[in-house]
């Protein structure tokens, strides 16, 4: 999960480095190539999670709670936003 912060602010940055620096017409595939890099480590982050705590099935006192849900909602939102970065032109 740490690793997907790490991308997804090295995504920022490189999207504001491609902004100034990217000529016009062109993609933003570095940008996107690091999102959807996030978005992965996303999925692996909560599936290793998952796997982890197979009691936790079987026995309904305990809930994995609401962080869990969100790294799961977060997780197509991060490799929807890269493949938006990656089909996104520079404008003028």
């Amino acid at each position: 999960m740490i690793l997907s912060i790490i991308f997804s602010i090295l995504s920022l940055f490189l999207f504001f480095c491609q902004l100034f620096t990217l000529t016009k017409g062109g993609r933003f595939y570095i940008t996107g190539i690091f999102q959807i890099l996030a978005g992965l480590c996303v999925m692996s982050a909560a599936a290793i999670y998952t796997v982890r705590h197979p009691e936790w099935h079987l026995n309904s006192d305990y809930s994995y709670g609401f962080a869990y849900i969100l790294a799961w909602v977060a997780f197509p939102l991060a490799l929807l936003s890269g493949v938006i970065y990656v089909i996104l032109r520079k404008r003028e």
